[in-house]
């Protein structure tokens, strides 16, 4: 496995979501990533923090040049609750809760982010305005309707399948309804 593979698909994947969604100070991406499934293995049964922490700095930056905040879900042992900057869940109104991610309950991602970030809390609920599933963990439940995929220039980081969204506001009204 080449780290600096990973972290330049990773890189390159965000900037196709970015210019998609092109999300901006206020937004909110959802992270669901198996750092065992990058590394070729079946998901929660080797979680590495060699690959969350190339992973993570990838998305730092993606944040820093954004304005984007970022959520890292964790697993459904701690029922897919998600890691994020306090500041972000006190402007969002999301009320933190009581749980510590760790290895194997929370797996390595959102535990390597609750380590590393600089005021950390854990919520149980989000609705992001993007997302980007490394893995298959299943962020749907986390993004605001409406979901548009996304497709970028690489399908898989690492051995993980990689897919990601943006959402849009619902079109409402009836035939006479205009929406540009």
């Amino acid at each position: 496995m080449d780290v600096a593979v990973l972290k330049t698909h990773l890189k390159e994947n965000l900037d196709t979501l970015q210019e998609q969604a092109g999300l901006t100070s206020g937004d909110l991406l959802v992270i669901g990533t198996s750092t065992s499934e990058v590394a070729g293995r079946h998901i929660g049964s080797a979680g590495s923090d060699e690959v969350a922490a190339a992973l993570f700095e990838v998305f730092t930056t993606f944040s820093a040049q954004t304005g984007a905040a970022l959520a890292f879900q964790g697993c459904e042992h701690i029922n897919r609750a998600l890691v994020l900057d306090k500041q972000t869940a006190v402007a969002r109104g999301y009320e933190p809760v009581t749980v510590v991610p760790q290895g194997k309950a929370g797996g390595a991602m959102s535990t390597y982010a609750y380590k590393h970030m600089a005021a950390p809390v854990v919520v149980e609920h989000i609705q992001a305005e993007a997302g980007i599933d490394i893995g298959d963990t299943l962020i749907g439940m986390h993004i605001k309707p409406v979901a548009v995929p996304v497709r970028g220039p690489h399908t898989n980081i690492g051995d993980a399948h990689v897919t990601m969204a943006r959402t849009r506001p619902k079109l409402i009204g009836g035939a006479r309804a205009i929406y540009e």
